[in-house]
């Protein structure tokens, strides 16, 4: 018999080990930088479309809502249709978007596309997490993301720089075609090495439970964005956020009595899946917000340039580049209940440290603290990430993925809310211009007063079952997802 000749375009095979990083790291640079390039554009559109700054509005809150309102369908399009098709359709629809959003002729354009990136952006965070969560081991995991978390802190100090070089040299146009160089290649790169799972059968579509949870979080996250800006008691926040928590309300009495839920909030019984992802979605407000009242504090208070103010925030990147290493080693050794508890009581320390800084604090000293708040926020993301699903079952990943994406999101949507809300109540009455120093310093006072209380919680967190996974690699986390399917197949016969 003739040897068949082999297939002369036959390409490689590569391990999804190596595939899957590559993807998820390229959608997570796309994502942040266009979250942290946009702004810089703003006064260029507002000049092109004759209007005024704040006339944008829709065009920034329409992305965050619209992100919100599409993240609790990630789950069940991941489970049905498969991660590698929902993640680059996603990905095509953020690309087709942003080009659109380049072209776009007005501002109603420019916010309905802005809000098809939204849309996009809230399926694609979820499915990249739950491919990369789900190729993995739990120890495996560990050592992932402190490679991972690299561009998650080069893209938001480089955006601003990138931003301003476009606007300047270019147009604000490519604040948006920017993503297409990045993004093309990894939409090519995944359709030919990534594998192609073809989904299952999670179940009926739950129409009602996305209607309600979508419309809860979308409401919800346009009140916390314009609160700052219109006033917490404005007819229009106020009804937001009174409707938002209804529709939240319903929707978790609607989702804990269908058969198969959207949301499958019975993941919150396990303790350790609740407890981080409280102290997420409480720990990000200091976080986010020292982040985010650190470049006003040294541009608004201390009259310094941007130039200044991003040389004097950066080295933040460094400190939590050095951290995550660090904590790679001991998260088994350790468990993450003590890297979690000691890396929020350092957030607590540098932000009263901060606090101290008045209008003639030196730059070299604002760097040093940034530096310590780094290595200190280096201690948060990876263990709460990683030990949230360390008692999940495989078949629950999407679905636990996706409820941590909507915790981080509203977290990271709640932390500039307080923050502008704790500058105007420390602004006088009736003061002109921009809030006084102690305005600052006062909000500083109030996040670290927050990160403390998450500190001592963070402390309670029970983290046998984490250490089990991260030390016995794939064996232990097949015993802590046996358990973990175990413990809900009792918990829902008991419910029956």
């Amino acid at each position: 018999m003739r040897p068949r000749p082999s297939a002369p375009f036959a390409l490689p095979s590569l391990s999804q080990r190596l595939v899957v990083p590559v993807i998820c790291v390229s959608v997570t640079f796309i994502a942040i930088v266009d979250g942290a390039i946009t702004t810089v554009a703003l006064p260029s559109i507002a000049r092109q479309f004759q209007v005024t700054t704040a006339a944008l509005d829709g065009a920034v809150v329409a992305y965050p809502v619209c992100l919100a309102m599409a993240i609790p369908a990630s789950a069940w399009l991941v489970e049905r249709f498969g991660g590698k098709r929902v993640l680059l359709t996603a990905l095509a629809g953020f690309l087709g978007s942003s080009l659109l959003c380049g072209a776009a002729a007005g501002l109603g354009q420019l916010v309905a596309y802005r809000a098809v990136q939204g849309l996009s952006a809230g399926v694609l965070f979820p499915a990249s997490a739950a491919l990369l969560f789900g190729t993995f081991t739990p120890a495996e995991q560990v050592r992932i993301s402190r490679y991972m978390i690299i561009p998650q802190q080069i893209a938001p100090a480089a955006a601003p720089v990138l931003g301003g070089l476009l606007v300047d040299q270019l147009s604000w146009r490519w604040v948006f075609y920017v993503n297409l160089p990045v993004g093309l290649p990894a939409v090519l790169f995944g359709a030919l090495f990534l594998a192609g799972g073809r989904g299952g059968r999670p179940g009926r579509f739950d129409l009602p439970g996305l209607l309600l949870s979508a419309g809860a979080l979308g409401t919800v996250m346009f009140g916390v964005c314009e609160g700052p800006n219109r006033g917490w008691s404005s007819p229009a926040v106020l009804g937001c956020l009174v409707l938002g928590a209804v529709l939240l309300a319903a929707a978790v009495a609607v989702e804990l009595r269908t058969a198969h839920p959207l949301l499958r909030l019975r993941l919150f019984t396990d303790r350790l899946f609740r407890d981080t992802n409280l102290i997420n979605l409480v720990g990000l407000i200091p976080i986010m917000g020292a982040l985010y009242l650190g470049p006003l504090f040294l541009q608004q208070a201390q009259g310094r340039t941007a130039l200044e103010s991003g040389l004097t925030t950066f080295p933040e990147a460094f400190g939590v580049l050095l951290t995550v290493q660090l904590t790679g080693v001991l998260y088994a050794r350790v468990g993450p209940r003590l890297i979690v508890g000691c890396g929020l009581a350092g957030v607590t320390v540098t932000l009263l440290l901060l606090a101290g800084c008045d209008a003639h604090t030196g730059l070299w000293t604002v760097r040093c603290y940034m530096f310590l708040f780094g290595a200190a926020i280096g201690c948060f993301f990876i263990p709460t990430t990683v030990a949230s699903l360390a008692t999940v079952d495989r078949a629950d990943l999407a679905q636990a993925t996706m409820l941590n994406t909507v915790v981080r999101q509203t977290g990271g949507a709640l932390a500039p809310a307080a923050v502008t809300t704790a500058l105007v109540l420390g602004t006088p009455a009736g003061a002109a211009g921009a809030p006084p120093v102690a305005a600052y310093q006062h909000a500083f006072l109030a996040l670290a007063a927050l990160a403390a209380a998450t500190a001592v919680f963070a402390f309670t967190m029970p983290d046998g079952a984490a250490r089990a996974a991260a030390h016995g690699g794939a064996r232990g986390g097949a015993e802590a997802s046996g358990r973990s399917s175990f413990l809900r197949r009792r918990r829902d016969r008991v419910g029956a």
